[in-house]
Formats: C-alpha cells, structure tokens, sequence
C-alpha cells in the first residue's frame, strides 16, 4: 500500500473517501428521490468530480491521471453495488429479454440483465475517471505552462 501511496502521490484511503462523494446520487436516483435532468440531479452528478479534479490538482498530486481513473474505478464499484441492492426499487417490474432471448426464464434472463449491468457501472466509473483524469492533467499542463 505505501509504494502505491509513493507511486500515485496520494493515499489509495484518500481516493477511495473520494469516489464515495458520487454515492449519494445513485442512491437518490435509485430510490427514485431525485428526478433525472433535473437541477438537483445534476448537482449530485457534477459537483463530486469537480471535487475529484480540484482536490488533485490543488494537492499537485504526482500522477492526475492514473489518481483519478482509480477514483473513477472505485465509483463504478459502488455504482454497480449500489445498483443491484436497490435493483427490486429501481424496477419495481420484471424485467424480460426480448427477441431471441425471450423464451429464457425470468431468472435466467434477470440475472443476465444484472451481470450487464453491473460491468456497465464499472464501465461508466471507468470512463468518468478517465475523462476527469484527462480534464486535471490539462489543467496541470496549463498550470506548469503559465508558471513558466
């Protein structure tokens, strides 16, 4: 864990504390409490990752990039979680595969349904901490530059 710690300039506690800002909103947006598109909504999407970027680029950590798709890592984990603890919430109906994969039983096919799901949150982490990460390293570019 220190040579981690040494490697990315930042504790893995820290990115780990971090990530746990963007919970509140799937939570929220499972439990159907917020409504999608709305304001509020997009406060809770938002307002954690300029966290993520700011608190990386204020604390001029080593390696912005790799820092924050680690977050982001972490996010997907606790949305893909969070997604299948509240998944009877979120849909309070069954869910079925259509076409070919119609006839398989609801079982088969919720689980099927759930498997994707949940390598589709990691995904979606994955990918918000690599634009957050490319978004920190321009401004740490920016910042070297105009310090120059």
């Amino acid at each position: 864990m220190k040579k981690i710690n040494e490697y990315l300039g930042i504790s893995l506690v820290t990115l780990f504390v971090l990530s746990l800002l963007g919970l509140p909103r799937v939570i929220l947006h499972d439990l159907s409490l917020i409504e999608e598109g709305s304001l509020v909504n997009s406060l809770f999407v938002f307002v954690p990752i300029i966290i993520w970027i700011g608190y990386i680029v204020w604390q001029n950590v080593k390696r912005p990039f790799l820092s924050l798709v680690v977050i982001g890592l972490f996010y997907g984990i606790f949305l893909a979680l969070s997604h299948q603890i509240f998944w009877n919430t979120a849909f309070n109906t069954s869910i079925q595969l259509g076409g070919n994969l119609s006839h398989l039983s609801p079982l088969v096919s919720s689980s099927i349904i759930r498997v994707f799901a949940f390598f589709s949150s990691l995904t979606t982490g994955a990918i918000v901490g690599v634009i957050s990460g490319l978004i920190a390293s321009i401004i740490n570019f920016l910042k070297r530059m105009r310090g120059k």
